[in-house]
């Protein structure tokens, strides 16, 4: 009869040489891109940034409303088909 121990070191054994992908991840780029619509509160907390992108490619500075990815002046002139 066999371990625990002596059928997890099978198992692993078996799945090692078989890896699908290689994972080569920058975590430092993903993070930058993440915090790009995002806004800093303190304490680890962040509010989303407008959507709206202005012409040198930057969110407008202006918090979403809830539930919605744009600020209020920027929802306003979409419901209104100005942009």
């Amino acid at each position: 009869m066999k371990t625990r121990s002596q059928t997890k070191s099978e198992t692993k054994s078996i799945i090692e040489p078989h890896q699908l992908y290689e994972v080569n991840i920058d975590f430092d780029e993903a993070s930058e891109v993440w915090r790009a619509n995002k806004k800093s509160i303190g304490n680890g907390s962040y509010k989303y940034l407008c959507a709206k992108l202005s012409k040198n490619n930057k969110f407008c500075p202006n918090k979403c409303l809830h539930g919605e990815d744009y600020c209020k002046t920027h929802l306003k002139m979409i419901n209104e088909f100005k942009i």
